[in-house]
């Protein structure tokens, strides 16, 4: 899972352009891992200890429908997602709420919450909006990566688990399963 996190990380390879938050690593509470997202680049940086160890392309807000920016924090992490449409947004008046394993769900793999209720880095069913400016304000990746990061950011956010467990949630799809992180990863969203 991690090796093309440790491959990247071998290289070197770095947010090109893309200039590090100020440092929140061994603050008390705060994991040392930490997200950016680059709107305008579509990307997605993991950074463990003050260094890039991955990067992935992801898809942002639309116009309408920004991704907001700024300083947030990961807490909370549901596998297996089910979707409900946001409370209040005319373009879901008429959606119905879809199960996890829904072939009709839009959210796959994990959510990651970075700004309650309505604002989530998640799996998409829909990998090729990849690179674009087509969510309704969240930030999608494609299914297998969002996985990896939810992961990486369970492990380091002080809830790891085995890899029986990530294989047991990954079994049980028909089921949603939420963490808690006792020590929040930082995000930071910028244009």
């Amino acid at each position: 899972m991690f090796a093309t996190t440790a491959l990247v990380a071998g290289l070197g390879l770095s947010g090109a352009g893309l200039a590090p938050a100020p440092a929140r690593d061994g603050r008390e509470g705060v994991a040392p891992t930490r997200l950016e997202v680059d709107l305008s680049e579509r990307k997605l940086y993991l950074y463990h200890d003050g260094e890039v160890v991955n990067t992935y392309d992801v898809a942002v807000g639309d116009a309408e429908h920004p991704t907001p920016e700024g300083e947030f924090t990961i807490n909370r992490i549901i596998w297996n997602p089910g979707w409900v449409p946001p409370h209040g947004a005319e373009w879901a008046e008429d959606k119905e709420e879809k199960k996890p394993n829904d072939s009709e769900n839009p959210m796959v793999g994990a959510k990651l919450f970075f700004e309650y209720p309505d604002y989530y880095i998640h799996g998409t069913d829909a990998p090729h909006t990849l690179g674009e400016a087509e969510s309704h304000g969240c930030i999608r990746m494609h299914p297998d990566e969002v996985k990896d990061l939810a992961e990486w950011v369970q492990e380091h956010g002080g809830k790891p688990r085995d890899d029986g467990w990530f294989s047991w949630v990954a079994r049980d799809d028909d089921s949603s399963h939420e963490i808690t992180l006792p020590a929040p990863v930082a995000v930071t969203i910028r244009d």
